[in-house]
């Protein structure tokens, strides 16, 4: 219940789809229904079915967009799109659209720029098992390397200010683009919060698109560049640690021949030993120029995501906020 919370907003509710053609009908008409005053949009990522045709019948704004990739298509739609509240969802029908004034609400009464909807019944269905693992060994690798903001950071299922969708510079191309949007929020320190949901279970006739072995190393990749990008000096201190330790793998031999015999007779080894070792120190140095490159760049995008104002009839802004909106506002939380 929103109870008038919602009243005067401008909210888009974007549904990226490849191939939806099973579902996507329903999933508009259940959006206009949880939100009438919404504008939904429907991407439409070269699908070879009639995933535009059926949605723009259900009352939907279709727009094709022809990079293939989730990332691209939600670089486009934030480029797009203007709007109070942005609500994304996929078009599978996986995600209620039931919850969205729910999520909405989250987001105007904690203050936050993201709120993610993270996912209860992930692993209920047996064709998700490889999916749910995958889910939590990254899971566990975020929060080890960009902090405990999020426990599910591939829930499609999120609410954005507008600050965060004008100032997110989307690079990634795929499915990763869930992961840079996490990273993006940890690294500038913004609020956001969680909201645990259902998650259902694809109708019959619609398909995964995730590939479980090809989407999972570009996601690991993409951890590692964010990794570079965000924290340079960690990054390269393990890089630096590696090279060393390979160093005195080679060095050890040839010290201990030294110490016994006062001979050296693996000139060669030696060598390779010391411009490992001269390689590790050179990217140690590397880490510790480029952490204050990074801190920079983390200031610039904090600077240029405070200079985004709120757009009108925003509630996120307490000088339009009514006063029963005032009310219901708490301190951020998580839900768990």
């Amino acid at each position: 219940m929103t109870n008038g919370l919602l009243d005067g907003l401008d909210i888009a509710v974007l549904l990226p789809c490849y191939n939806e053609a099973a579902t996507i009908s329903d999933v508009v008409a259940g959006f206009r229904a949880a939100l009438p005053s919404a504008r939904i949009y429907v991407y439409d990522n070269n699908s070879k079915d009639q995933t535009a045709l059926r949605a723009a019948l259900a009352g939907a704004i279709v727009v094709r967009e022809p990079r293939q990739g989730k990332g691209h298509v939600v670089r486009r739609m934030f480029s797009d799109i203007e709007a109070d509240i942005y609500l994304m969802a996929d078009g599978d029908g996986t995600y209620a659209p039931d919850d969205g004034p729910e999520l909405i609400r989250t987001l105007l009464t904690e203050r936050c720029d993201m709120v993610v909807g993270t996912r209860r019944g992930v692993t209920d269905d047996a064709g998700r098992r490889g999916h749910a693992f995958g889910n939590s060994i990254f899971n566990s690798l975020y929060q080890t390397i960009f902090g405990k903001d999020f426990t599910d950071i591939f829930s499609g299922y999120r609410a954005f200010s507008r600050r965060f969708a004008k100032s997110f510079p989307a690079v990634s191309g795929g499915f990763e683009i869930e992961t840079e949007m996490s990273v993006h929020a940890s690294v500038l320190k913004l609020p956001v919060t969680e909201l645990a949901l259902d998650y259902g279970r694809r109708p019959e006739g619609s398909h995964s698109k995730l590939s479980t072995f090809k989407d999972g190393a570009k996601i690991l990749w993409m951890f590692a560049m964010l990794m570079k990008e965000t924290r340079p000096f960690t990054f390269f201190c393990y890089l630096s640690g590696i090279t060393a330790g390979i160093s005195m793998l080679f060095m050890a031999p040839v010290l201990t021949e030294y110490f016994n015999t006062g001979l050296v007779t693996r000139m060669p080894t030696w060598v390779l030993a010391m411009a490992l070792m001269m390689m590790a120190l050179m990217i140690f140095s590397a880490g510790v120029i480029l952490d204050s490159v990074a801190r920079g760049r983390a200031e610039q995008k904090h600077f240029h995501y405070m200079s985004i104002k709120s757009a009108p009839g925003n509630r996120l802004d307490p000088a339009v906020m009514p006063e029963k909106a005032d009310k219901t506002v708490r301190k951020p939380r998580k839900v768990a």
